[in-house]
């Protein structure tokens, strides 16, 4: 069911709708070297295919997880061959790019620097990662986003009904259900959606009346549980969701990403330490039990391990996503960080000097010193820093905001000694 033209492409409009720049380019037979990302089963191969149909140019491909630095060589002499004999460039596409080394990916930079080749390399890795940076600075990159429902739908429909290359010669009755699980099942996969419809009519015997019945146990046996794409870029991305989904108070979206992240295998001791981090950074003293929920989760999950730690975790997820924030004492320590590495440092006033060892006295240190203690409300107001300084804003939230009129109130009720 590869399109055979771009009225057959589905999805991916946002680089290949009319007049977007992936699109022209295929039009008018006008490349250079290009890099295609994304997940799998979203039109990498396909379009690489509709390229070569359509170009003047001769088209070689090659897969990284078979081929190597041979093959390579093979392929970008054959080019230059051509080129020397005809005039004509070559197209290289390379599927699973990402699978070569750093030095299979060296062997390709000199003809694509030269003109040699024209590369077009698939790959399921963000190339930012996956591939040396001078290839990819070299190359138009193009990312490619999952299907969407609608797309897959019309796909699998499209498959039931060709009579060339789907089951159009075939009486199948899809029922809906059916249809929608593998949609749903395919994650805007359309091979895996392809391949489950295929598997589930080839396995099913025909009916009483000749016919194969689809239904939604077929359905559910041709599609089973999916393996999440889980490569570094989605290790990166997913995190980060975690993390904002906590500091944006939505507990579901949290423990959504949560859950994809324990599925995918993640570290659960990473996850826990950036639970801890964000109680700390993003909620801080609005609410400080959230600090100590997070640490405790951190030695729960590192004591009772999986998968029962995913319990602990996703409490201390939703206790900082629901708790009231702030980011005052993270704001604070990075001002006052910033002083020390740029400004001038301060020195420390002598009557906060240390006292305690002989001689201490004869040099004057700790002389003046006030102990808060003895005095009403237990504080007395005294030099601490030889220059003003504030770092620490308390906000109105939660805890903070009787944090914030402590402080100012201490300075009301004694403002001297």
């Amino acid at each position: 069911m590869r399109p055979r033209d771009l009225s057959e492409f589905a999805g991916q409009q946002h680089i290949l709708g009319p007049g977007k720049l992936l699109r022209r380019a295929l039009e008018a037979d006008r490349f250079m070297s290009l890099i295609l990302y994304g997940p799998p089963g979203t039109g990498k191969t396909a379009l690489a295919h509709l390229i070569a149909e359509r170009s003047k140019a001769q088209f070689l491909e090659i897969n990284a997880v078979t081929s190597g630095v041979a093959d390579i060589r093979a392929a970008v002499q054959a080019a230059a061959s051509e080129r020397g004999q005809s005039g004509r460039k070559t197209i290289l596409f390379i599927d699973e790019i990402h699978r070569f080394n750093r030095a299979q990916q060296d062997a390709l930079l000199p003809d694509v620097e030269k003109g040699n080749i024209i590369l077009i390399g698939a790959s399921t890795q963000n190339p930012f990662f996956a591939i040396i940076p001078a290839l990819s600075s070299r190359s138009q990159i193009f990312e490619y986003l999952p299907l969407d429902d609608e797309d897959v739908r019309a796909l699998v429909l499209r498959a039931l009904g060709d009579k060339d290359r789907g089951f159009g010669s075939l009486k199948i009755e899809l029922a809906p259900e059916a249809l929608a699980h593998i949609v749903a099942g395919s994650g805007g996969d359309v091979r895996r959606a392809l391949n489950a419809f295929e598997i589930g009519v080839l396995s099913t015997a025909p009916g009483v009346h000749g016919g194969i019945v689809f239904d939604l146990r077929t359905a559910e046996e041709s599609i089973q549980k999916k393996a999440l794409v889980y490569d570094e870029d989605e290790h990166y991305d997913t995190i980060s969701a975690f993390i904002k989904s906590m500091r944006g108070s939505d507990p579901d979206a949290a423990l959504y990403w949560l859950a994809k992240m324990i599925a995918a295998g993640e570290d659960p001791l990473f996850i826990a330490r950036r639970i801890v981090i964000a109680a700390s950074e993003d909620v801080g003293n609005a609410d400080p039990r959230a600090l100590t929920t997070a640490v405790a989760a951190y030695q729960a999950v590192e004591r009772i391990g999986m998968p029962e730690g995913r319990i602990p975790l996703a409490q201390a997820t939703v206790y900082v996503a629901a708790a009231p924030k702030s980011n005052a004492s993270y704001v604070a320590i990075n001002e006052a960080m910033k002083d020390i590495e740029t400004g001038r440092l301060l020195p420390v006033p002598g009557h906060l000097r240390d006292a305690h060892y002989r001689g201490a006295a004869r040099l004057g240190r700790g002389a003046g010193y006030k102990y808060p203690h003895d005095y009403p409300n237990h504080f007395i107001e005294q030099e601490y820093l030889p220059q003003k300084r504030e770092y620490y804003r308390p906000t109105e939230q939660g805890e903070e905001k009787r944090i914030k009129e402590r402080l100012a109130g201490l300075k009301r009720k004694n403002p001297g000694g």
